[in-house]
């Protein structure tokens, strides 16, 4: 009988070892059942737990949740050893034993940035309980500025706990569900793979986008086959693209696309829209020492050297004859199609030339028929004069 009563009194305290809650502990439960007052969960133990049910009426008053559904509780200890829980962080006695369990845990808790001070923001937790999210740790994207982030609610990771100050970090949340898409997305990325973005950021030197959770960057000299001088003239925040990856390095972080090389090369097709010999219109990009480079397309420039824009006279830079930005005419002198190269003259100079190549080409015919004339001539009286003699 002893035995008897020793074994039940032992299975008695390991049962209520077992349904044992730590003040602040957090639960996923089932809702078995919703009453006027109070939401009874299934936590897996001996009785059921509750939790007031306007801890979870949105802000019209309307019950966010229904039997049947899971929620995450926190547990209240009680003085009756009830099994009492609540879906926020209060601002109470448990308060602290709450952000403790938290912190210890990693369980992530819901805030909203209540005003930017000094090195950071204030923040307050559900319930009311103040927190301080440093700058550093706030995880803001490139193009998000301190007032767009207040009156946000937003997911914390605890990071320090003291009596007296609560210390979070939104940028451990956004790492870690960063590295959880990294991991998916290198099994499937690979260089070279034409894919989809959004433009999240513009930046003087390119383009930052989302690609499936993971951000990448497209240079600005990946942006077009044309040069670029204004990022934000070509592409802006929340534009879809279609990019190509041209290098995955998941060690440094760094991914790096090309919405060029997603587009047709227009010098596959140079020699057909610029045919040697032509006469086309262009804009004078750049000028350097040696000649004046003339954008005649997109992603398609030529060069007049600086010998052909003299127009016979010596000049010392092509500054002397045109400028940047100037629209010019230019003949298609060559054509490079392997390296990219297009040599060009100026209109009015190569016609110019033309016009006095012809006029050469013609005069000379015409001496040569003028030669060939008076041979005739001198032919015609020399038989003349041979006929005269034998009369």
């Amino acid at each position: 009988m002893d035995d008897k009563e020793d074994f039940a009194a032992l299975f008695n305290k390991s049962f209520q070892e077992q349904t044992r809650f730590e003040p602040g502990q957090m639960i996923e439960a089932v809702i078995v059942k919703i009453t006027a007052a109070w939401i009874f969960l299934d936590v897996g133990r001996k009785g059921e737990g509750y939790l007031d049910r306007k801890e979870l009426l949105d802000a019209a008053g309307n019950l966010s949740v229904k039997e049947g559904e899971k929620v995450r509780a926190y547990y209240l200890p009680s003085p009756g050893h009830e099994l009492h829980f609540t879906t926020k962080i209060g601002s109470g006695p448990v308060a602290q034993a709450q952000i403790e369990y938290a912190k210890k845990s990693g369980i992530p808790v819901q805030g909203t940035v209540a005003k930017e001070v000094k090195g950071g923001f204030e923040v307050r937790i559900s319930g009311g309980a103040r927190a301080f999210c440093p700058f550093s740790q706030m995880g803001m994207r490139r193009e998000e500025n301190s007032a767009e982030v207040i009156g946000k609610a937003l997911t914390f990771k605890v990071t320090e706990c003291g009596e007296r100050n609560i210390v979070l970090s939104r940028k451990a949340i956004l790492d870690a569900e960063r590295q959880v898409r990294a991991q998916a997305l290198k099994e499937s990325l690979k260089e070279g793979m034409r894919i989809k973005a959004i433009v999240t950021s513009i930046q003087k030197f390119g383009a930052f986008v989302d690609i499936g959770g993971v951000e990448g960057l497209i240079p600005v000299s990946e942006i077009a086959w044309g040069r670029t001088e204004n990022v934000g003239d070509v592409l802006s925040v929340g534009q879809a693209v279609e990019a190509v990856i041209k290098k995955l390095d998941w060690e440094k972080d760094r991914l790096s696309l090309s919405i060029k090389d997603a587009l047709p090369d227009p010098w596959e097709s140079a020699a057909q829209t610029w045919p040697l010999g032509t006469y086309q219109n262009g804009t004078v990009t750049r000028l350097a020492p040696f000649g004046a480079f003339v954008a005649l397309g997109e992603g398609v420039e030529g060069l007049i050297h600086i010998s052909k824009l003299g127009a016979g006279r010596r000049i010392s830079h092509p500054r002397d004859v045109l400028e940047e930005g100037q629209s010019v005419e230019v003949r298609i002198e060559a054509v490079d199609q392997e390296n990219k190269r297009l040599s060009l003259s100026l209109a009015a100079i190569s016609r110019e030339e033309e016009t006095a190549a012809a006029d050469l080409k013609a005069y000379m015919e015409q001496s040569s028929t003028d030669s060939q004339s008076l041979g005739t001539m001198a032919d015609l009286l020399k038989v003349k004069k041979e006929e005269k003699g034998k009369k």
